[in-house]
């Protein structure tokens, strides 16, 4: 069976991809890194309607399915978009928090929340289930972490907040959607550092020869692919099985992070080694998306856990 995207839902990524190339390029993932992120590639998604996929036509958006956002969200990856479009468009918009103009983030009480030095609204776990949270009912402490674009903060709460939902399937299933929409940028992400790589040992010579009609680095670049490819259809097949609320969803989210996270360390670890000294500086733009790569890996859950949920579904 083939995994891919139709024409509609193609139309949406491709929308998104150009949207990102012009207004969310290196330099504004770099400059992220020492400011708050610049909003015109946020607020061109919103008008987009990027934000509101998930939300039904009843409440002003698409109601379309996780199938449509995926690939949005992968080209978010792609960019290192340094805004919270998981969280947003795939967490806090089918719980109905619409309001787009609003960046969401899902935490726990004492979690380091990324986008925290600026978002406007939080939906974080509690006791009840989740609750909604303005910025002013939370004690905010911004910490230092690999990846200074994600703007992270650990929130604890100074308020009730709004209770959204107890119900704990919803909750399992906003965690879930949060899941998949990490899974879908790391995808992008290793796409983007296989392109960087792939332009790189096609420039850089020795011995009078591109680097990338060498052998070893033909086998690298082969074995990252491999990886990416191997993730891409799990990737698509969670969102598939989530929008049609499919048993084997859980098992196939995780399955998407396990799949996608291997495949961004593959990725990532053949980047360095192809690039050589230079993919080390900060100077390269291989870091911005390597370092997300690494911080996204354990986000929503790191390699070993999704392997459990796994091995637990089938009974191991």
């Amino acid at each position: 069976m083939r995994f891919g995207l139709d024409e509609d839902r193609e139309a949406l990524r491709s929308t998104a991809r150009d949207l990102l190339a012009e207004l969310c390029p290196p330099a504004a993932v770099r400059a992220s890194w020492t400011q708050e992120p610049d909003p015109a590639a946020w607020r061109a998604l919103a008008d987009a309607g990027a934000l509101a996929v998930l939300v039904p036509e009843s409440e002003g958006g698409l109601g379309l399915d996780e199938t449509y956002l995926v690939g949005v969200v992968e080209e978010a990856g792609r960019a290192a978009l340094p805004h919270p479009l998981t969280a947003t468009a795939l967490v806090a918009a089918p719980l109905g928090i619409v309001d787009t103009t609003a960046t969401t983030d899902l935490g726990a009480s004492g979690a380091i929340v990324p986008a925290a030095t600026y978002a406007e609204a939080f939906l974080l776990r509690s006791d009840d289930g989740l609750r909604l949270y303005e910025a002013d009912e939370l004690e905010i402490e911004p910490v230092e972490t690999v990846d200074a674009s994600r703007r992270c903060a650990r929130v604890s709460p100074l308020a009730p907040g709004e209770l959204v939902t107890d119900d704990a399937a919803a909750v399992v299933a906003a965690f879930e959607r949060g899941v998949l929409g990490t899974a879908a940028e790391l995808l992008g992400l290793s796409h983007r550092m296989l392109e960087l790589t792939v332009d790189y040992a096609a420039q850089r010579h020795q011995f009078g020869k591109p680097i990338g009609s060498f052998q070893a680095v033909k086998h690298h670049l082969a074995n990252a692919r491999i990886q990416i490819e191997f993730a891409g259809p799990a990737v698509l097949y969670a969102a598939y099985a989530m929008a049609h609320g499919l048993a084997d969803s859980g098992r196939a989210v995780s399955q998407s992070k396990w799949l996608a996270g291997n495949a961004a360390a593959v990725t990532g670890r053949a980047a360095l080694q192809c690039h050589g000294a230079i993919g080390y500086t900060t100077e390269h733009d291989l870091h911005l998306y390597l370092k997300r790569s690494w911080a996204l890996a354990r986000s929503w859950g790191g390699a070993d856990f999704h392997a459990d949920r796994v091995a637990a579904s089938i009974g191991l």
